[in-house]
């Protein structure tokens, strides 16, 4: 069986006109381009820049009510949802009008236009006074975040005319692939210039440059894939006259789901379980950040392991989905992710017990006249230059309670016993909200016991999210184009683009409200019941009969 499934593969490729390969490898290469956005942003760079601008400017938290308070990772979760919601409003709408004018590629453009050029922009907040700086990135990441997700709808409807049925699954984890080499290649190379350079340029630099990065790569996808040609097109009115036309289909597409059960079973079990795997990817940064107080070094190390991972794991997930099945491969990959968010829910900095594990140190020789030295540079007005006294010492330790960071005085003896402060908000003072009950039990019985700190554990994250990550995205995307008629494609990407962006709405609003009110691994264990949810669900999904409807509206269409 293994010999006939290489031959076969052999076959098809050998049967791949020189036209075709570029129109394929050029799919690949806008996930390589947009992939910058996602992993050096999204994920790496931005969350943290984000969290420190957020933490000087505000504090750990802005309070609206007694109950509630807004902190650096749940107003992400918000400016995500927000701008999820307003591409879901609209997607499948435009999704209608693509499938009726020739403009699915033209669409692809200006939006890539507007999620790279708000990318570049993010930069000007690095010369903006701090309490704007953060307002102005998270508008700013709000635009950006705009053009991601609608660009993804046009390029996702683009992918049921680059091969046949069989192919979809190859074609669409390699250009998963792509994107994960991609933006791993642009991620090493931001990681050596944070690790390697010093001055405020280089972080607003990297952010730039991702937006560039887009922009550029994109125009070998829109150079060889060509616009895929729509029968009867629809004459061209104005785009209101469009936006009605494609409301008025909408509804009538939404009285169809008892002809297409299968597909809509699907929709709703890619509704839940995306929205999980979708929420973690976009949050992950932030919550390593402003939960864990992961370093921006540490966070793009293992954002790299999760692009290099999971470049040939989407190779590998293919050749599951050959073995088993796509929709069985898809299982195998949610109940991975289930146990990853279970895992990151117990993450937890171990407390600090040597001197180079404090954030301050305060040093005497004499045990009369001290020094104050810092190991994290962000500490700000704790910080003490020049000589401090034995008197000031009690009054010095005193401003270190209320605050995120630790301090510990040594003299020439030794560490002196009780001279030591863990700020009330320092990541690994724990125990206090919902979720914090596992964190505490795996720290003392798993991470203490082993040595294992949490830049460690989350390295551990990164290596378990790269092997299920492009699997499931991919195979998630295939198994959709498969059953659905290629003759309404961009309509049917529409609807997947809408729950897909409601999704992604639904997870972080959740993540926001769960976590406002019980703590940020409260939010997370909310996203893992979404997973579960969705991947019950998709054991109802009947992918062969959805292949044997979307054929028969292919056939139908095509008559008409």
């Amino acid at each position: 069986m293994g010999e006939s499934t290489r031959q076969s593969r052999a076959d098809k490729k050998a049967a791949r006109s020189e036209e075709k390969r570029k129109a394929i490898f050029g799919y690949g290469m806008f996930d390589w381009a947009k992939s910058a956005f996602e992993t050096s942003v999204v994920s790496a760079i931005l969350p943290a820049w984000f969290a420190y601008l957020f933490l000087e400017a505000n504090g750990v938290s802005v309070n609206f009510t007694d109950s509630f308070a807004l902190t650096a990772d749940t107003a992400w979760a918000i400016a995500t949802m927000a701008s999820a919601l307003l591409v879901a409003a609209v997607s499948p709408a435009l999704g209608i009008i693509a499938d009726r004018k020739t403009i699915k590629i033209l669409a692809l453009k200006c939006f890539t236009w507007l999620g790279s050029g708000a990318t570049v922009l993010l930069a000007i907040g690095a010369i903006l006074p701090i309490n704007i700086a953060w307002m102005f990135i998270l508008i700013t990441f709000f635009f950006a975040n705009i053009g991601l997700n609608a660009s993804s709808v046009f390029y996702n409807a683009v992918l049921p005319f680059m091969g046949d049925d069989d192919e979809l699954d190859e074609i669409s984890n390699l250009a998963f692939a792509y994107g994960y080499l991609g933006g791993g290649i642009l991620l090493l190379i931001h990681l050596v210039m944070v690790m390697t350079l010093s001055g405020s340029w280089v972080i607003p630099f990297t952010l730039a440059s991702s937006g560039m990065w887009w922009f550029g790569f994109a125009w070998y996808t829109f150079a060889h894939i060509p616009e895929p040609e729509v029968e009867n097109e629809m004459e061209w009115n104005g785009f209101i006259s469009a936006t009605k036309l494609a409301l008025s289909e909408l509804y009538l597409t939404s009285k169809e789901i008892k002809k297409f059960k299968v597909l809509f079973i699907y929709m709703f079990a890619y509704f839940l379980f995306i929205d999980g795997i979708n929420s973690v990817t976009a949050l992950a940064g932030v919550f390593g950040s402003a939960v864990l107080g992961i370093p921006i070094a540490t966070l793009m190390i293992v954002i790299l392991l999760v692009q290099f991972v999971a470049a040939p794991a989407a190779i590998g997930f293919t050749r599951l989905a050959e073995i088993t099945s796509a929709k069985t491969a898809l299982t195998i990959a949610c109940v991975g992710w289930c146990v990853v968010i279970i895992l990151g829910v117990g993450f937890a900095p171990l407390m600090p017990v040597d001197v180079d594990e404090f954030d301050a140190v305060i040093t005497s020789e004499d045990g009369v006249n001290y020094q104050m030295t810092n190991e994290e540079e962000n500490i700000g007005d704790l910080m003490i230059e020049g000589n401090i006294t034995a008197l000031e010492i009690e009054g010095i330790l005193s401003t270190f309670d209320d605050s995120r960071f630790s301090v510990i005085v040594v003299d020439k003896i030794g560490t002196n016993d009780g001279k030591s402060v863990i700020g009330i908000d320092n990541p690994a003072n724990i125990g206090d909200e919902s979720g914090d009950g596992w964190a505490v039990y795996l720290r003392d019985n798993l991470w203490h016991p082993l040595g294992l700190g949490v830049n460690i554990q989350f390295l551990m994250l990164g290596l378990l999210s790269g092997l299920l990550l492009g699997g499931s995205q991919g195979l998630a995307r295939s198994l959709f184009s498969k059953i659905i008629p290629e003759t309404r494609s961009t309509e049917f990407f529409g609807f997947f683009g809408f729950f897909g962006k409601v999704a992604a709405f639904i997870g972080p609003f959740l993540y926001a409200f769960v976590g406002g009110f019980y703590g940020s691994r409260a939010g997370l264990i909310s996203i893992a019941l979404l997973i579960v949810a969705g991947t019950l669900v998709l054991r109802w999904v009947d992918v062969e009969e959805g292949i044997r409807v979307a054929k028969e509206e292919d056939v139908r269409n095509r008559i008409a």
